[in-house]
């Protein structure tokens, strides 16, 4: 089950969220040079950013947030000049984009406030224990993408593929880290995370895992045994970790994670610590803003 996004927000596939017009956070815009009753210039254009296809209200609104935000760095300083004064501040040209893709999909001021609050503000990253969870990907990608997944689940199976689409285009700048995160209401879903766990022991979570998502209609005891076969595992080995405690108890771990980060259905995907809160065909550029300097 998704959870829903506020009013036109709600996508087919994903989670959003609201941020006042304001400098966010309570910071104040560096004033260099001038008096503190004055307000920063505004400034117009910024290099390497075509508006010309944007509508004339459109672009004055892109120049009213990229000079109210603040730069995802945390200096006290607005995107728009962080970027002109070519500041050391990582993500401000992403900020940018990230605001520009937002105007051009039609959200209003306050929509795109709140979102870039909760992708930049001082207070929206959550840190993961992955040292036990399975990764796929380089280890020192720029980009860490944290699913919070249930193999029963239609839109999971949804999101499977296009999460396999991001690690090929960007290989070496984008690695996954998958943390279980079983549905009450899906029967057989415990019992899939544990043989994935279970496959996992022996060094092939995502060569079971992507069989689960590839045959989801296929997920009983016996199907799962199936599965384990069919990728290889030493089956004695699999049937003693998938009755093993520890496994439920593993799975029970990312679960717990899940709670705290206030997980409210799968998939849930942490895009560098930030929940991802916008429709799933988002993810693509959503990635490529994070990877610009």
């Amino acid at each position: 089950m998704m959870a829903s996004l506020p009013a036109r927000l709600t996508p087919t596939a994903l989670l959003l969220g609201s941020l006042g017009a304001s400098c966010g956070g309570g910071r104040e815009l560096e004033r260099r040079g001038q008096r503190n009753d004055e307000p920063p210039e505004r400034i117009e254009s910024l290099d390497g950013f075509d508006t010309s296809t944007l509508t004339a209200n459109e672009r004055r609104l892109w120049v009213r947030l990229v000079n109210e935000q603040l730069a995802p760095c945390g200096e006290p300083i607005a995107v728009a000049r962080c970027i002109a004064e070519r500041r050391a501040c990582r993500g401000c040209v992403g900020a940018a984009r990230y605001l520009l893709r937002l105007v051009t999909e039609g959200y209003g001021a306050e929509e795109i406030a709140e979102a870039y609050r909760r992708r930049y503000g001082p207070d929206g990253a959550v840190r993961f224990e992955l040292d036990h969870a399975p990764v796929r990907g380089d280890p020192t990608a720029a980009v860490t993408l944290v699913v919070f997944s249930d193999f029963e689940c239609p839109y999971c199976a949804a999101a499977h593929p296009v999460l396999q689409r991001l690690l090929r285009e960007h290989d070496g700048q984008v690695r996954l880290a998958f943390l279980h995160y079983p549905l009450e209401g899906h029967p057989h879903a415990r019992a899939a995370a544990r043989a994935a766990v279970a496959a996992h022991i022996q060094g092939k979570f995502w060569a079971m895992h992507d069989r689960l998502f590839e045959n989801q209609d296929r997920l009983t005891d016996s199907d799962l045994r199936e599965h384990a076969r069919a990728i290889g595992l030493d089956m004695a080995r699999f049937e003693r970790d998938f009755l093993d405690p520890a496994t439920a108890e593993r799975i029970e771990a990312d679960r717990a994670q899940g709670r705290r980060a206030a997980i409210r259905g799968t998939p849930t995907i942490f895009v560098n610590g930030r929940r991802f809160d916008e429709p799933l065909e988002a993810l693509e550029p959503y990635v490529r803003e994070e990877l610009l300097p």
